[in-house]
């Protein structure tokens, strides 16, 4: 476990981090390189990109993910130098840009990419951000970013130029939220914004208008202790709270004219050991969470009418040592992991018919422990 992941737990004594890590994963092809070279002379139209963050080494690396086979490969001249500690990425939904926090020296970098190889250029300079800036949320449209402030206890907010991708706060920003804020995540309306405070064992809630935030009734919402990553489903109608300390997975309906969280009578869930982040497939059918203790994927059904979880006969899917993350690829059929005690990112393909996860044997070593992925559509 990185440094960077202990700071950010701290306080929650209890949970085991991974010792002694393993060696990283050597899993990309000849061919796979060959498709990574080809990406110069135009390879983009096969293949779309991703982005995942290597705190330990300054960096962020891309990769090109093929989009019939699933193949991932080193986009040319990967990794990118970053800032200081980068921790969070998101990729603007017009594939243009790419933002970054540099959680070791309080600031957010903008990237250009570029379209027909993958690579990336820093437009300087960087954003100032608060304290420790832990995690990037952004509106579906690309309007606005939110950083979510851990040292400072606040959100930044910023508007998004769409011609530069440039970055300026909005007014009355930073906005003041619950201690240790570590992972935000937007309704999909984009009028709600949901902030995790681990060592309070509550989830904060916005109204957003115009990217100006204004507490919700009753807010802050309690959950399990530990809650470390939020998770809504694509119809805005219940968010998940995955409880690190807990081993649990809260879930709680959303109130669709006030943003109000209500628990469902039958939560909190069981998960694994140390869920600590948590997706919903494209359909809204089945929720999936990284246990970063078991090495595991927690797989569930939902009731779209009640929130109620049902673990998926075959789950829990073995990941690898410390899984951290999870992201579902743009296409919707791949399901991405990002290992940190391995160095890796692994790939399932999602069967849509029965949420189950397999395997594809397809990885690619990221030299050291991976902390958050962003793909283009």
């Amino acid at each position: 476990m990185s440094a960077h992941y202990k700071n950010l737990l701290r306080g929650a004594k209890r949970l085991p981090f991974e010792k002694g890590l393993m060696p990283p994963i050597k899993a990309i092809s000849l061919l796979a390189i060959g498709c990574a070279l080809a990406g110069l002379l135009g390879c983009s139209n096969s293949s779309h990109l991703a982005y995942v963050t290597l705190p330990t080494t300054n960096q962020v690396t891309g990769l090109h993910v093929d989009n019939d086979s699933g193949q991932l490969s080193s986009v040319f001249g990967s990794p990118f130098p970053a800032g200081t500690s980068p921790t969070s990425v998101v990729v603007h939904p017009s594939n243009k840009f790419v933002y970054v926090t540099n959680q070791g020296e309080a600031d957010i970098s903008l990237f250009t990419i570029d379209r027909s190889a993958g690579s990336l250029t820093e437009v300087t300079p960087r954003t100032p951000a608060g304290t420790n800036p832990a995690s990037l949320a952004m509106d579906s449209a690309g309007a606005f970013l939110f950083a979510a402030n851990q040292g400072s206890n606040d959100i930044s907010v910023y508007s998004i130029d769409s011609g530069s991708g440039a970055l300026t706060e909005v007014s009355g920003s930073p906005f003041a939220t619950n201690a240790g804020p570590v992972a935000l995540t937007l309704s999909p309306s984009g009028n709600f914004l949901y902030v995790a405070n681990p060592n309070l064992a509550v989830v904060s809630g916005f109204s957003v208008s115009s990217g100006v935030l204004q507490p919700i009734p009753g807010s802050p919402f309690a959950v399990g202790h530990v809650p470390f990553a939020l998770a809504i489903d694509p119809a805005g109608h219940f968010l998940c709270a995955a409880n690190s300390q807990d081993n649990t997975v809260s879930v709680l309906a959303i109130d669709s004219s006030t943003g109000a969280l209500t628990a469902i009578p039958q939560s909190p869930f069981a998960a694994g050991t140390n869920p600590i982040s948590a997706l919903f497939d494209p359909s809204g059918k089945y929720l999936y969470v990284a246990n970063l203790g078991s090495g595991s994927i927690s797989g569930y059904s939902i009731d779209s009418s009640t929130g109620v979880l049902t673990e998926l006969e075959n789950s829990p899917f073995t990941a690898g040592s410390g899984t951290l993350f999870l992201v579902m690829d743009s296409s919707g059929k791949l399901l991405f992991a990002g290992n940190q005690g391995a160095e890796n990112i692994m790939e399932f393909k999602l069967d849509s018919s029965t949420g189950d996860l397999t395997n594809t044997s397809v990885s690619v070593a990221t030299g050291s422990p991976p902390t958050s992925m962003s793909t283009t559509n």
